[in-house]
């Protein structure tokens, strides 16, 4: 996730022909993306949706103070999915950033 520097929205990824950038649809500022600190996965209906695999580069993703059942660590790396109907509200998921134990959360 990127905000723009200019007015502070949400930079959308978008893939071209030099490579990916983020756009900020307010500004139309247009800035390369850097491989480093970014995961962008595209999507392909009618299939299982991908969940982040341990070995991933976990450390781009945001953190929360969140309790891991497994080792007792506070902190875990956040993210949220659509893994069902769209009428249905996203899954959220959680992996802590001691044992990389994964799980998920309903809404």
């Amino acid at each position: 996730m990127k905000m723009c520097e200019k007015c502070g929205n949400l930079m959308i990824p978008e893939r071209k022909k030099e490579g990916l950038y983020f756009v900020c649809k307010t500004c139309k500022i247009e800035k390369k993306a850097e491989k480093s600190n970014c995961i962008l996965k595209e999507v392909i209906h009618n299939e299982k949706p991908a969940i982040l695999k341990a070995d991933s580069d976990s450390e781009s993703l945001p953190k929360i103070k969140k309790k891991c059942e497994r080792c007792g660590n506070k902190e875990a790396y956040w993210w949220s999915q659509q893994t069902r109907s769209s009428d249905e509200p996203e899954t959220r998921f959680y992996r802590c950033t001691k044992c990389k134990q994964t799980w998920r959360e309903y809404s």
